[in-house]
Parts: structure tokens; sequence; C-alpha cells
């Protein structure tokens, strides 16, 4: 009889942390959906919006030039368009600026489809092909969207003028990286539950904390990243990674002029300095066409270093590119 009573007190017990928790999530829930619809003025795109695939992706362009610098953000960036806004406001007196929002960032959709490599870059092509984008390009590629760069370099070398990359991602990272696909899952559940509403200063972007955006932008960004945290097609970019850094290693090092900025690893999963900055350039140690920048500041560096490096980007076109017509 004792023991029966004793479960009895801790099934109910369980019952109650159940309801509780049952009634978090449903609160924490509508709390979201109707933050969302009050921040949807917040969330007019900045870009261009084009179809591809049957679904809208956005697409930033501006200014005018004689070379077009495309931007590819790295992964889980809630708002590409802005992130990469410091810098790109430096550079558009001299270039076009474009910055590609794959499907599951910023205003473009979230879909859930094969995030391989081939697939990525399939659609940023196109949505620069709709918009009349033609190239060469330089690709100006953050953190993971280094495998897309190298990937275009390697398929399509006529397309790309050069790589500068951002603490961009070469395959080597990928061997390395531990890559918690449960915890990453329940960052979306999170996202998608609003939990993430209720983590004190999470929305504040390296964007947002160093960066020079206007009061204004630094309120979409942060109804952007409630929008567009965790989504699923990242989560779905994320599975593929590993893969896709193997099909680019593969192919070896792209035949074409790169520029890497290389941060002090800080805000990187899990590399220490000497480790993250090795990989980066043993990778272009086997180009001749290669060079790299060691900054000191965390991985973001275009929202650290802005000002610096668009320096570094406008003497590196030039006296590397221009020089050589």
């Amino acid at each position: 009889m004792g023991l029966n009573k004793l479960m009895r007190k801790i099934l109910k017990k369980l019952l109650i942390i159940i309801l509780i928790v049952t009634v978090f999530f449903t609160v924490s829930f509508i709390r979201h959906k109707i933050s969302l619809l009050m921040e949807e003025p917040l969330r007019t795109p900045l870009g261009k919006i084009v179809e591809v695939d049957g679904h809208n992706m956005s697409v930033y362009v501006e200014g005018e030039g004689k070379h077009t610098i495309v931007f590819l953000s790295g992964g889980g960036t809630s708002s590409p368009i802005l992130d990469f806004k410091s810098l790109y406001t430096l550079l558009v007196d001299d270039y076009r600026i474009v910055v590609i929002e794959k499907f599951g960032y910023g205003f473009s959709d979230v879909v859930d489809d094969k995030r391989d490599i081939a697939t990525v870059l399939r659609q940023s092509r196109t949505a620069l092909e709709k918009l009349d984008i033609a190239g060469p390009y330089i690709l100006c590629p953050h953190s993971m969207s280094g495998i897309e760069a190298l990937y275009w370099a390697q398929m399509y070398p006529w397309e790309i003028e050069a790589i500068i990359g951002l603490d961009m991602a070469v395959p080597g990272y990928y061997e390395f990286m531990n890559i918690n696909i449960p915890m990453i899952k329940l960052g979306h559940y999170g996202a998608v539950l609003g939990i993430t509403r209720w983590i004190p200063g999470i929305s504040e972007s390296e964007a947002i904390k160093h960066g020079n955006l206007t009061d204004s932008e630094k309120e979409i960004y942060r109804s952007i990243f409630y929008y567009r945290t965790a989504t699923l097609t990242m989560v779905n970019e994320v599975k593929e990674i590993k893969n896709s850094a193997k099909v680019v290693d593969n192919k070896g090092v792209p035949d074409v002029p790169i520029l890497l900025f290389i941060s002090n690893s800080s805000g990187t999963a899990g590399f220490d300095e000497q480790r993250w900055r090795s990989i980066a350039k043993e990778y272009i140690a086997k180009s001749d066409k290669a060079e790299y920048i060691e900054l000191d500041c965390p991985h973001y560096v275009h929202d650290y270093f802005y000002k610096e490096i668009s320096e570094y980007i406008k003497d590196y076109i030039n006296t590397e590119l221009d020089s050589t017509e």
C-alpha cells in the first residue's frame, strides 16, 4: 500500500510537470505567432524577389561598376542582406553589389528540398540569370558558403573572376568538425515554438553589435532573426555539408585568384586559433593564385573590420585583377 501511494505521488508530480511544460510551450508558440504578425511590417523585402524552382528567392542588388561582387552568407545567418551591409556600403560606389539569400534565409522562402552543393549552386545561378546579372563574378563568401564558392569556381571557372573569402570554409574544416544534428534540430523546434524569444540578447547579431546598421535596420534584423532562425532548410543544408565538402575536396583547389581573410577562430565550432588558420593556409598553399590576410577578430570578420576589409578588397581588385587585363 505504501509503495502504491509513493507511485501515485510520483505520477502526480510527473503529470504536473508535463502540464506545466505543455502550457509553457503553448503560450510560447502563441506569443511567437502574435509577435510575428506584429513584426510583419518590418519584413518588407529589402531586395528583389525572383522565382526559383517554384519558390521565392531574395536577391539584393545595388550599385554599378566593372566588377560584380556576389556575397554568399554563412550557415544560419538569419539576414544575409543586413549582415553584409556594413561592408558592402563601403564598396557600392565602385562595384555592383549582389547578396544572394538562399532558401531558408532572410526574405527567401523556407523549403524542404535537397540541399546538396549542386542544388544550392544551381539555384544561386538561376536567380542571377533571371535577374540578368551576368558574370564574371567576384564571389565573397562567409563561413560555410565557402564550399559553394569553391564548387562554383570548379564547375564554372569562366564565371568566376576571383574568390574573396570572409573567413570562409574550406573542405578540411569539415573533416574535424563535429556537427550535432540532434542539437541543431532542437534549435529548429525551439525557434518554431518561440523559445528563442525568451532568451535575453539572443537576437543581437554581430552585425547589430559591431556593424554600422541604423536603429531601424537593427529592428528589421531582430524581426528576421525570429522569422528565420534554424529553419528546416538550414537544418537540411547542415546535414549535407560534410558530403558537399568531400565533393569539393575531391576536385582540388580551383584555378582562380583567391584571397582569404582569416579570423582568430573565435566563434567557430570548437577550433583553436592555430588550427583554424592552418587549415585554411594549407588548403590555398596548393595554389599559386592564392593569398591570405590574418585578422585579429572573431568569425564574422566583415562585422568587425569592415572598413579595413573594404580597403583590402579595393586594393586587391586594383592590383591583382585590373592590372592583369
